[in-house]
């Protein structure tokens, strides 16, 4: 009996590969990292259809900031289904949409003296930097967006423009117009001085750059590479832009919700942008949600003006009050600190001395390992795929996939982020020393 269950588990495992293979799209990218099939989740452990766990390093590519199924959350939404409440309403009034601007307003508004008003965009982060970049160019007429080299900022036509990866703007298959590329501050670039170009390109009569509608940044650059920008360089970068002008975007979607140790990631700066963009965690549960805070006097749309089907997801609303209630209950940024000094003191003082040619970068729980300096280019790459084979679901982003990314949901037990960190450590040590490694040390 048990051979022919174990059989019929693993056929129709192969059959679901299979189909994936057969009818999804090539454009498919993630499942290539991760060869099987999961069925379910739990906090900061997804299960294979055959039941193995994995241990999760990678929240859904910052989804998942409280991990999967948080019961808190989960009993919220499974409470406002069995109500037969609004699950789409586009933007209408809803009591959900009621609920949430509320919620957002007390724990993440007022107690930080932040005045905005709310644009729900379509559901994924790239609609809301659409909307950003629209409503910057309509308040002041200009046309030009400065964007930085590494910046990801989403996969559509716009936002597309001022990402600078060259193998996601190929995509397009056209030109990507209306964008100036400066270097991130202390990133691929080291020690180059961006704050005088971009004075210079602001003031300069001969510099050619036209002066753009607004400046769009990430105060962590996440797949460009785990670049964190110094708090002053940030209150540097906020200052320029007030003195010509021109209006600063901020692109939460992915080291905001509290990922970095507060709500927005700028919270270590006096900076507040005139623009802030949030997507992935708003929802507080994997639901496609997206948010555009505008300071009120750029709030000049007309009725209409930018609009999608799914910009009131319903459920999202709900997730994201329930997740904001759980920040509060849990002191989750102070957690979030504590967890991220035990990552930075595991890889300074027990990675770093195993392969001394890596950088280590990151704040809060975003955390990166950067190969690109040594020897062997491939070395995250089969580290990485060491890590999944026992038992960590990690990925690689940065320049040629050379930095092996640490970002696990805020909410993961310590022993199992000590677990995680010690999966990469012996990863490491098995490739460097050539040893076989277990197939899984859970």
């Amino acid at each position: 009996m048990a051979i022919i269950t174990f059989f019929v588990v693993n056929m129709a495992k192969g059959a679901i590969i299979v189909i994936h293979e057969e009818l999804e799209s090539n454009v498919k990218s993630y499942c290539r990292s991760f060869p099987t099939t999961f069925g379910k989740a739990k906090g900061s452990i997804l299960y294979s259809s055959d039941d193995r766990p994995y241990i999760d390093f990678f929240a859904g590519a910052g989804a998942l900031n409280y991990g999967h199924n948080h019961p808190y959350i989960k009993e919220r939404l499974i409470a406002y289904l069995q109500e037969d409440s609004i699950i789409h309403g586009l933007d209408m009034y809803t009591e959900a949409k009621q609920q949430f601007m509320t919620d957002f307003q007390e724990h993440i508004l007022s107690p930080r003296g932040m005045e905005y008003k709310l644009q729900f965009c379509g559901p994924t982060g790239t609609n809301a930097v659409e909307a950003a970049m629209k409503i910057a160019r309509k308040v002041t007429q200009r046309a030009g967006i400065i964007s930085f080299m590494g910046g990801f900022h989403g996969m559509s036509l716009g936002s597309l423009a001022a990402t600078s990866n060259r193998s996601s703007r190929a995509g397009a298959g056209m030109p990507l117009h209306n964008v100036t590329f400066i270097p991130y501050c202390d990133g691929y670039l080291k020690n180059f001085d961006t704050l005088g170009y971009l004075e210079a390109l602001l003031s300069d009569t001969h510099s050619g750059v036209e002066k753009p509608a607004a400046v769009i940044i990430e105060t962590v650059q996440a797949e460009g590479g785990i670049y964190v920008a110094p708090a002053q360089w940030l209150e540097q970068l906020a200052a320029l832009c007030k003195q010509h002008d021109v209006l600063l975007i901020v692109d939460d979607i992915q080291v905001g919700c509290g990922r970095t140790g507060s709500f927005f990631s700028f919270e270590r700066t006096n900076v507040q942008p005139d623009l802030i963009v949030l997507s992935k965690s708003i929802s507080g549960y994997g639901l496609p949600m997206s948010l555009l805070l505008l300071k009120p006097e750029l709030d000049v749309w007309s009725p209409g003006e930018h609009n999608g089907t799914f910009r009131g997801n319903q459920m999202a609303f709900v997730g994201a009050s329930a997740a904001l209630e759980l920040r509060s209950n849990e002191n989750l940024d102070q957690s979030v600190l504590q967890k991220g000094a035990i990552i930075e003191n595991f890889l300074r003082n027990e990675i770093k001395p195993l392969i001394p040619e890596v950088d280590i970068r990151g704040i809060g729980l975003i955390w990166g390992i950067d190969f690109g300096g040594c020897a062997d280019p491939m070395s995250a790459e089969r580290v990485a795929k060491a890590c999944f084979q026992a038992g960590l679901i990690i990925e690689r982003v940065g320049r040629n996939d050379t930095v092996l990314k640490i970002m696990p949901p805020l909410m993961i037990e310590q022993d199992l982020l000590l677990q995680g960190c010690e999966i990469i450590k012996q990863t490491i040590r098995s490739i460097a020393s050539g040893e076989p490694l277990a197939s899984s040390i859970l």
